[in-house]
């Protein structure tokens, strides 16, 4: 395997967000470290200035192409983690399946292409072509608003978009039917990606399917067990400030159709089992409130160092995305392209099937979100908390007028999919490398939080988890904190999102094994 002197997540770069490992408006990917490993990894030399220099026989296409020159950049919230990670998992399955013929052993998961030559597999060459035209199709067919920057970077590197080429000989052809395959499985995956079930005519892409109607409204709190959509300023979502002044606009949940969308571990998400959420049923009042003392405790208590990581783990894009790198980064001398693919395939296979599971409790449970919660228990009293962007201080505020830290999910509470996606993430990685090895770091600049911008953190913030246990905890504590999830929701979510990364693993390994049906 030919390495480099150093890891590409801590090479300089200008300000941007890469959709597969994340990034953050606030920093620049030089200030982003992964705790000191002695970074080695699949290209030669130094980063290529150009995507021109990109060298197919020994670079690695995810990191020196896809990583780096960040084509797929999104647009998509942070929390929109059902469309966000379907686009990655759809992406990252493609890479498999087409790399999967220059493999040993390993069998695609929507195509079987055969078995190339050994000889075919000497270089990277052969999968780097592969994989980009395999990323390419998957753009195409599913995220087509980034198939411009998509078609400039391929045509930069020296390849054709418009060959669409089905030899099964060649690289290219296999790249195409990889890609085509896994974009023809996800139109009727269940996720409504086309908008037109139930529909003839002005499809919604992405739109409910299931009927899901919330029991209270933005307005009124009939139930103070169930779910409130939250009334926010229009914009607030995908710009990050404060929008269009006096637009407003409802909540809705964000595809409950997730829950019907095919797994590749299991067939029924309910055979999961997972305990009510005793916590927030306000007929147990004792324990409900209890668990909105504990969001305003932590909430009084926010250090800038929380606020720091408290917006990590909120960018999807950012801290899961990102950690799977760092892990891999760690592990650099067992690490060669075939190592890489394979790594975020199984991530991803863990953190879809996941989703798949946590929708389907959260439309099951309907659970109220702390700040409903907060305004049943207080109402108007008085309540000690964090004041807000600009009033950061901890302050006494009517309780009715307690604010989040973070922007709230448009889904119910509990399971917290953040926390479930983290510990799914942690354990199917744990289990590829056989230890709890991460050593992920993250730095921001004084000033540089997305919350409280200019002002906080007064200086600069390095984070640093050593461990996935570690990753786990703080991913958890984070949505305590940021004050979209009770406490008791993390712990329980903890435990039901690892058997997703167990799941996901094995599944992973028997294609890279070829243990699978022919």
């Amino acid at each position: 395997m030919t390495t480099s002197a150093r890891s590409p997540l801590t090479a300089a770069a200008p300000r941007r967000r890469s959709l597969l490992l994340g990034g953050a408006s606030t920093v620049t990917l030089a200030t982003v470290g992964l705790g000191g490993t002695a970074a080695a990894g699949p290209s030669t030399g130094s980063p290529a200035a150009t995507p021109a220099d990109f060298d197919f026989d020994t670079g690695n296409f995810i990191w020196d192409l896809i990583y780096k020159y960040s084509p797929l950049e999104s647009a998509i919230a942070p929390m929109d983690a059902t469309v966000l990670h379907r686009f990655v998992h759809l992406s990252t399955t493609a890479w498999f399946d087409a790399v999967a013929p220059y493999h040993p052993t390993a069998v695609g998961v929507h195509s079987r292409l055969g078995r190339r030559p050994s000889g075919e597999a000497a270089t990277n060459r052969n999968k780097n072509i592969a994989g980009m035209y395999a990323s390419f199709r998957v753009v195409q067919g599913v995220e087509t608003g980034r198939e411009a920057a998509f078609r400039d970077l391929m045509t930069a590197i020296g390849l054709n978009p418009d060959d669409t080429s089905q030899d099964r000989t060649s690289p290219v052809g296999i790249g195409n039917l990889a890609g085509k395959a896994v974009v023809a499985a996800a139109e009727r995956d269940g996720m409504n990606q086309l908008g037109d079930v139930g529909r003839r005519y002005n499809g919604r892409p992405y739109a409910d399917y299931t009927g899901y109607r919330p029991v209270n409204t933005a307005y009124e709190l009939d139930d103070p067990s169930r779910w409130q959509p939250g009334l926010g300023p229009h914009g607030r979502r995908l710009g990050g400030g404060a929008g269009d002044k006096g637009i407003f606009v409802v909540q809705h949940f964000v595809t409950p159709q997730m829950a019907r969308s095919k797994a590749h571990t299991f067939r029924d998400p309910g055979r999961f089992k997972l305990a009510p959420p005793r916590h927030s049923d306000h007929t147990r009042a004792r324990e409900y409130k209890r668990s909105v003392d504990e969001i305003l405790e932590a909430s009084a208590a926010l250090t800038d160092a929380q606020k720091v990581a408290v917006e990590f783990f909120d960018d999807k894009l950012l801290g899961i995305g990102r950690s799977v790198g760092a892990a891999g980064w760690a592990h650099a001398d067992r690490m060669d392209l075939d190592r890489w693919v394979h790594l975020f395939f199984t991530n991803t296979v863990s953190l879809y099937d996941t989703l798949i599971a946590c929708w389907y409790q959260k439309a099951k449970y309907d659970s109220v979100r702390p700040f409903s919660a907060i305004r049943h228990v207080y109402g108007s009293s008085p309540v000690t908390a964090w004041g807000g962007p600009g009033r950061g201080r901890v302050t006494d505020l009517p309780a009715d007028e307690w604010a989040s830290y973070l922007n709230v999910g448009d889904h119910p509470e509990y399971p917290s999919g953040s926390t479930t996606l983290c510990a799914a993430q942690a354990q199917a990685v744990r289990r590829f490398f056989g230890d709890d090895v991460l050593d992920l770091g993250f730095t921001t600049a004084a000033g540089g939080t997305r919350v409280e911008p200019g002002t906080t953190p007064a200086r600069d913030i390095e984070l640093h988890y050593a461990t996935w246990s570690d990753f786990v905890r703080e991913c958890a504590v984070s949505r305590v904190r940021g004050g979209v999830h009770f406490k008791k929701t993390v712990e329980e979510s903890i435990v039901f999102g690892t058997q997703f990364g167990d799941l996901g693993y094995e599944y992973a390994r028997r294609h890279i094994r070829g243990d699978v049906d022919s």
